[in-house]
């Protein structure tokens, strides 16, 4: 691949713009936005003046319900060999682009799973697919020219590739990606108009939920609106557990003994289903999940504080798998839970210790 086309330079569009432009392919921006394709190409995704022929490669990065009309626009002007799109729903595309009876043998569908709860270029980052899974949906009809070109631009973008059917891939993301947004919006939406002593008690448990809450509602209405039915019956099957959880927890309040037990075998069963669920998802590096002990340490909030402590941790030999920050509400610190082997838990506490930093296993 020398050349490209990215239509569409919000987040991800630009964020695809700057990693294949930083691998040395020149990319052509379009945007119905002007000053977000001007705003994209200042950043170094590229250039807004048209190529000056065919493109190798055309990255249509729109909502879902427009795959389709700008896909057709762009097979219209030629302006590629090859399409791609990087829509988060994959069926409703698909059947629009067959009920406007376009090229197929030179598409294939696309999406990379990543994200952040920002939104438009100035959010996007030239490594944000690094490591991420980035799913291709060919049909019987896409050549191998162009499941080729989709696996160069998954692979200069850092992401791993996984090929699915358009349905199963709406599937899968309607329980992984879509559900958890509308969950994570109905929790955050109870602190609303909590009392203020309330909401400054919240710790990380909260603010993992809600993490994603802050993400922008008329981009998830574009998403949502092309997988409605799926995500409704997944919220379906969790309203029928949050039932007989709120039943249970009822239970844990009846003067019998008999019924108070019935109720904690119920909230230790969906615990339980939970701590399994949970084990099931994938590690580090996709490999399957790798329990680590946590170490916490106490950081001031001072100027090179976390680099300082990285490197100290570093020098102690010790890699960190993975890391939390949680501050502490109204004060000048905050604990760092550092992820790491459990063979290197207790030495890396020890050492911090001795380096005079506050810890605790």
């Amino acid at each position: 691949m020398r050349t490209a086309a990215v239509i569409g330079t919000g987040l991800i569009g630009t964020s695809a713009a700057l990693a294949l432009t930083r691998r040395g392919i020149s990319v052509h921006l379009e945007d119905t936005d002007q000053d977000a394709a001007r705003t994209a190409a200042s950043l170094g995704a590229g250039t807004t003046e048209p190529a000056d022929g065919p493109v190798d490669l055309a990255v249509i990065a729109v909502p879902p319900a427009l795959v389709g009309k700008v896909l057709a626009d762009c097979q219209r002007r030629g302006l590629a060999r090859c399409y791609t799109d990087v829509a988060s729903v994959k069926a409703g595309p698909r059947g629009e682009i067959a009920a406007l009876g376009l090229d197929t043998v030179h598409y294939i569908g696309s999406h990379p799973m990543a994200g952040r709860e920002r939104s438009g270029p100035l959010a996007a980052t030239a490594d944000l697919f690094e490591g991420r899974p980035w799913v291709l949906t060919p049909t019987a009809d896409t050549d191998t020219e162009t499941l080729n070109a989709a696996l160069e631009l998954v692979a200069l973008c850092g992401a791993m590739p996984i090929v699915m059917d358009a349905a199963d891939h709406d599937r899968a993301v309607a329980l992984v990606s879509h559900a958890p947004q509308l969950l994570s919006s109905l929790v955050a939406a109870r602190l609303e108009h909590a009392e203020e002593t309330a909401v400054r008690l919240s710790g990380q448990g909260v603010r993992d939920v809600t993490r994603i809450a802050a993400s922008n509602p008329a981009m998830w209405i574009d998403i949502l609106s092309a997988n409605a039915g799926v995500v409704a019956d997944v919220l379906d099957d969790l309203a029928v557990d949050l039932a007989e959880t709120v039943a249970a927890l009822r239970a844990l309040q009846a003067a019998d003994e008999g019924t108070r037990r019935e109720g904690a075998a119920g909230i230790e069963a969906v615990m339980r289903r939970g701590n399994t669920g949970q084990a099931r998802i994938p590690g580090k590096h996709g490999a399957p999940p790798t329990r680590y002990e946590t170490v916490t340490v106490v950081l001031g909030d001072q100027p090179g504080e976390l680099g300082r402590l990285f490197g100290e941790v570093g020098a102690l030999g010790v890699n960190i798998e993975d890391v939390t920050i949680e501050h502490s509400t109204g004060q000048q610190v905050g604990h760092v839970q550092l992820a790491v082997a459990p063979v290197a838990a207790r030495g890396l506490a020890a050492g911090l210790r001795e380096r005079g930093w506050g810890v605790r296993a």
